[in-house]
């Protein structure tokens, strides 16, 4: 089809411009640093779902054992993007009896 429009173009100028919006685009996401930015992209989007889930987790463990969880509390949770952390803090909720428990101290 693009061979039969350009054979059938008189004026130069109308050919030249036809062939250049034909011609293959070399877009710039083959690229290797496009690649090595949509690797890193999605590694981090992924480590960003694991700390979204395990702060949910948290919140969730809580609610399931209908302990009423406090704006400061959810909002710590929420605010907190270690993996360690998060994982002590669903440990906590399993036996909490307040959703405060979470961050005390002394609690191992």
């Amino acid at each position: 089809m693009a061979q039969f429009v350009e054979s059938c173009l008189v004026d130069a100028q109308a050919k030249q411009i036809w062939k250049e919006l034909m011609m293959p685009v070399n877009y710039f996401f083959r690229h290797e640093v496009a690649e090595k930015v949509r690797e890193e992209g999605i590694e981090q989007g992924i480590e960003q779902g694991i700390e979204r889930e395990r702060r949910a987790t948290v919140i969730r463990i809580l609610g399931w054992r209908d302990i009423p969880v406090p704006d400061f509390v959810r909002d710590r949770a929420e605010a907190c993007s270690d993996l360690d952390q998060l994982d002590l803090w669903a440990q906590r909720a399993l036996h909490a009896t307040r959703a405060e428990d979470l961050f005390d101290c002394d609690r191992t």
